[in-house]
C-alpha cells in the first residue's frame, strides 16, 4: 500500500465505512501497485452521476449481495476510480469529492483544480453538500 496522503498533501482521512468502500475495503481511498483501477477518489454520490456510470457499464446502483454491495444511493460516498471520475468529467457527471479523502495518486490522473471545481466543504464538524 501507497502512503495515506490526500490530494492537499495532509493525513489521509476515511472516506465511508457505509457501504464500506475502498479497494481494500478499510473504509479508506488508499491504493497500492495491486489496484489496478486506482479506487483513490471520495465521491459525494449524485443521481446524475449513477445514471452516467450506469450508461458507461459500471452500474453502482444496483445491489449485488455475493460481493457483499449494497448498491448506492445519492449522499452516500464512495471510492471511485481515478479514470472513472475523470470520465464523468469530460461527460459533465462528475460527482461531488471529499478532498481531504482523495489519495494523493489521483494526481496521476485528475488535475487538483478539477476536483477542486466539484469539492464539498469540509469542517471540523462535517463534510456539508455546499460546493466551493
Amino acid at each position: 500500500m501507497y502512503e495515506s496522503i490526500n490530494v492537499l498533501g495532509g493525513k489521509l482521512n476515511p472516506c465511508c465505512k457505509f457501504p464500506m468502500t475502498g479497494f481494500y475495503r478499510d473504509g479508506s481511498c488508499n491504493t497500492g501497485p495491486d489496484d489496478a483501477g486506482m479506487h483513490t477518489v471520495c465521491i459525494r454520490v449524485t443521481d446524475a452521476f449513477l445514471a452516467f456510470s450506469k450508461r458507461a457499464g459500471n452500474d453502482l446502483s444496483t445491489p449485488m449481495p455475493e460481493y457483499d454491495f449494497p448498491g448506492l444511493i445519492a449522499g452516500d460516498q464512495w471510492c471511485l476510480c481515478a479514470l472513472r471520475w475523470q470520465e464523468a468529467f469530460e461527460h459533465d457527471a462528475a460527482p461531488n469529492v471529499v478532498l481531504s479523502s482523495t489519495h494523493i495518486a489521483t494526481l496521476e490522473v485528475v488535475k487538483i483544480a478539477d476536483l477542486k471545481k466539484h469539492a464539498v466543504v469540509e469542517s471540523e464538524e462535517g463534510m456539508h453538500f455546499d460546493e466551493i
